[in-house]
């Protein structure tokens, strides 16, 4: 609900601001900026959400069918709902807690004026009537109207499209979700609560959402591709167990045999672990990154950064520190300013400026004591002025002078010698501005065509002791590097190429970039550093990267880097950096180190690669339960036309749980949290499917054919006896004879889905077959009896010879596709390199 100003009999001053007594009394009656949105689900939306699913639902059914027929021990399956669950909202309110907790630390704080003093607060704590100071870079957190403005400029482009900024002066509206890109002021807030547009703005930003990623995405469709096979292979099922392969009698204890086939014939088709383990992956994603000071306001950026192949870094502030200091003021010939007065102007202009860049900070650490003069005209700095400028008089109201402090290679002409000197001291790295004087006031036209060079100043920039390594990774990674910065561009060059990368020679000036198309493409995909780019510029770059089918990221902390954050496939802002560049970013990097980059993109690569290994086995498991009950279906149907022996589906649902233990439900769990830096490839479904399909389809006929051998038929046949869940011994030894055929066969593709391999991969491969061993070969008799426990019986070694042979058939035949197929069904051009890569970052 928007709250609005009521008829003011407490009227507000606002030099001072709000008393406390007011902010209690606005608080009170409900007139705080609290929003009713939810950054994320609460813990009971978090619960119902991962309950309640369709999945869940599926399973829920047949666990009540199976507690029905009185089986307890076959209805262990219904610990995958609990598991499920449970798993899910533990991880997920692991990942709430750190987006929430991160979320503090990360968004902006606005400054307001109370009681004369002016304060930071919380975004909440803002209330109707506040006064809001305003300088660069601030978010505007709610709707109001203008007090005070000294040229303030207000970028609406996330509002309303529009790229230019907007001069708002006294009396006029401004919008929240906008922010300040030149000037300052002060607004009275007009509008709080939920309806403003900045609360839903970070409301939405911050939301525990999977939504526009190419996994979900590809498992949504894999699902759907299933839920059809589910259909003709479940109606074919329940009419083989129940009418072919029973005794036709529909009483009751005669249904509850054909009931726990029908069961155990469609759990194994459900994958119902393969959403649980996708959703794991990414929450602890968004743990891990957290735990590295690295806000993810959109879990599928980090999937998106692992694609990226072009990274855009600004370079003040993510390749250099932002803190700069004064190396040197260098007078210019001529200029009839003396060292006195020069050192005067540079302390009054970073006294004067209310909200100082790093530049103007390390102007005001070297000149402290300013002198007294008062400011009576400004010209803020913008990113497309390059140059700001303020104009004093001294403590009798005299002149003290217009003076100007800027890009070099803007205010002169490129010919003159102190161009041609400041050109020099670039090429070596450091940061030149210049000092100048003019002869009108800073905020008149043509102020710049009057005007007397008076200094070189000298600022030396940190470069990050991070970056090189960061770099170089990306390097070893095939993704490219491109330094895109609003300063001068051999400057910029020269920075970069201290850290390896292009040259002083090669970088690109923006004022002699095309406008666009696909020459602007061509000149962008070409070059590495560009200098002097404006915002707009910066937009158009990405743009035009994104043309030549790339996956560009923009790294960035200014408001001038806004519009391209906003525009690329992964936004990346520093923590320290403008709030509006913080709120369109999708990654944050709270510690604003550019190293941590490299761990979100091995972050990204762990979640795509071990998903995609653990839907093969997922899906592998589906293919075969489906195909091996269309199989025993079709031959139920063909028993009863032709006048054979009808089959009955071969397991239990006990026998289908402990299938699933060790060959995809603990290995699962464990592979989609290991390490995985493998490079991040496109075509997840056809990939998948090109390996699942041959998989499944051989696991299913080696079940199958090995049943079709080993079943005992006529009267010994897989029926049960007096128990509901206790097999005649030829049926027990025929369903254990193929239930060994068919974990072998699938244990092979979790041996081929591991590779490649390494000590703990090998040790969870051991304790695998070994607990399958134990299961099926342990002795009978005593306490310990897991033959009893699960309806198994090994005791025929004629039938358990069968299933051997037939198992190793299969895993022959799963070792040839799986070498074979991909030669004829070739993986991305991009995608040559596979192997794993350490982080070294």
């Amino acid at each position: 609900m928007t709250v609005e100003a009521p008829e003011r009999t407490d009227p507000v001053d606002p030099a001072r601001g709000l008393t406390a007594a007011q902010v209690a009394q606005r608080k009170a009656a409900g007139q705080a900026n609290v929003s009713s949105e939810k950054a994320s689900r609460t813990v009971g939306q978090i619960v119902r959400a991962n309950v309640f699913t369709r999945i869940n639902a599926m399973l829920g059914v047949l666990f009540v069918l199976v507690m029905a027929t009185g089986s307890l021990k076959n209805g262990l399956f219904g610990l995958i709902i609990i598991a499920n669950s449970g798993i899910g909202i533990i991880q997920e309110i692991r990942a709430k807690r750190t987006l929430d907790r991160l979320s503090i630390v990360g968004r902006a704080t606005p400054t307001v004026r109370r009681d004369g003093v002016a304060v930071q607060v919380a975004p909440e704590e803002v209330v109707l009537d506040d006064i809001i100071e305003l300088g660069p870079g601030d978010q505007i957190v709610v709707d109001g109207e203008t007090v005070e403005s000294a040229s303030l400029d207000v970028d609406e482009s996330l509002l309303t499209g529009e790229a230019d900024p907007v001069d708002k002066n006294a009396g006029d509206q401004i919008l929240s979700g906008s922010f300040v890109v030149a000037g300052s002021g002060a607004y009275r807030a007009t509008k709080v609560g939920g309806d403003a547009y900045a609360a839903k703005l970070a409301a939405e930003a911050s939301k525990f959402t999977l939504v526009d990623s190419e996994l979900r995405t590809g498992i949504n469709k894999i699902l759907q591709v299933i839920t059809y096979l589910l259909v003709p292979a479940g109606i074919l099922t329940i009419i083989n167990q129940l009418f072919i392969a029973g005794d036709g009698s529909l009483a009751w204890e005669s249904v509850k045999p054909g009931i726990l086939g029908m069961v155990a014939a469609l759990v194994p088709m459900i994958p119902e672990g393969l959403v649980l383990m996708t959703s794991i992956a990414f929450a602890v994603g968004v743990v891990r990154l957290g735990q590295r000071q690295c806000l993810v306001n959109e879990l599928p950026a980090i999937e998106g950064l692992a694609r990226v192949n072009i990274v855009c870094a600004d370079k003040t502030g993510t390749l250099t520190e932002n803190g700069m200091r004064l190396s040197e003021v260098e007078p210019v010939a001529g200029s009839g300013i003396d060292e006195e007065q020069m050192h005067a102007a540079l302390a009054a202009i970073a006294a004067a400026d209310p909200r100082p860049n790093a530049s103007i900070e390390a102007i005001k650490e070297a000149f402290a004591d300013a002198p007294n003069w008062s400011t009576t005209a400004v010209q803020p700095f913008s990113s497309a002025l390059k140059w700001s400028g303020i104009s004093f008089a001294d403590a009798s109201g005299s002149d003290a002078g217009n003076w100007l402090i800027g890009a070099p290679d803007i205010l002169l002409d490129p010919a003159t010698d102190v161009a041609a000197r400041a050109t020099q001291i670039g090429e070596t790295g450091l940061r030149v501005l210049l000092l100048a004087r003019t002869d009108v006031a800073v905020d008149q036209p043509g102020a710049t065509d009057q005007m007397t060079p008076v200094a070189l100043v000298l600022l030396e920039q940190r470069v990050r002791p991070d970056a090189k390594d960061t770099l170089d990774y990306f390097g070893r990674q095939h993704v490219d590097v491109k330094v895109i910065s609003g300063d001068n561009a051999r400057s910029v060059g020269a920075v970069a190429a201290s850290l390896g990368l292009g040259s002083v020679d090669n970088a690109v000036d923006g004022r002699q970039l095309p406008s666009g198309g696909d020459e602007l493409a061509e000149v962008v995909t070409d070059g590495t550093v560009f200098g002097r780019i404006r915002p707009d510029q910066k937009r158009a770059m990405v743009k035009a990267l994104q043309s030549r089918h790339n996956t560009v990221a923009m790294t960035g902390d200014g408001v001038n880097d806004v519009l391209a954050l906003k525009d690329a496939d992964i936004g990346v802002a520093m923590g320290s950096g403008s709030s509006a560049a913080r709120s369109v970013a999708q990654i944050v990097l709270l510690d604003n180190k550019f190293a941590t980059l490299p761990y979100v993109v091995g972050e990204g690569r762990r979640v795509i690669g071990n998903i995609e290994r653990v839907a093969n086995l997922f899906l592998t498991k589906t293919v075969y339960a489906v195909l091996l009950a269309l199989l025993v279906g079709l031959a139920g149907v063909a028993g009863k036309i032709f006048g054979f022996e009808s089959l009955a589906y071969p397991f239990q649902p006990i026998h289908i749980t402990i299938s699933a233990w060790f060959t995809i439900g603990v290995p699962a769990f464990v592979l989609s949290l290991a390490p995985n830096n493998e490079r991040a490839r496109t075509g997840f479904v056809k990939r998948v499917l090109t390996h699942a399909v041959p998989n499944g389809i051989i696991v299913g006929l080696v079940a199958f054919i090995t049943f079709v051998l080993v079943n005992p038929g006529g009267d010994d046949g897989p029926k049960l006896g007096v128990e509901v869940d206790q097999l005649s011994p030829a049926a027990a030894q025929a369903s254990t004879a193929t239930l060994i055929a068919l974990i072998a066969s699938a244990f092979y593709v979790l041996v081929v889905v591991a590779r490649p391999y390494n000590w703990w991969k090998t040790l969870l491969l051991v304790v695998s077959a070994l607990a399958y061993v134990v299961i099926f070969f342990w002795p009978r008799g005593g306490w310990f009896d897991p033959q009893r426990w699960f309806n198994l019986d090994s005791s025929n070694w004629g039938n358990i010879s069968v299933a051997l042979i037939a198992a190793v058939i299969g895993m022959v035949a799963i070792e040839v596709v799986n070498r074979v197929l991909p030669r004829f069904v070739p993986e991305d051009a991009a995608d040559d390199e596979d192997e794993d890569v350490a982080l070294t970052v």
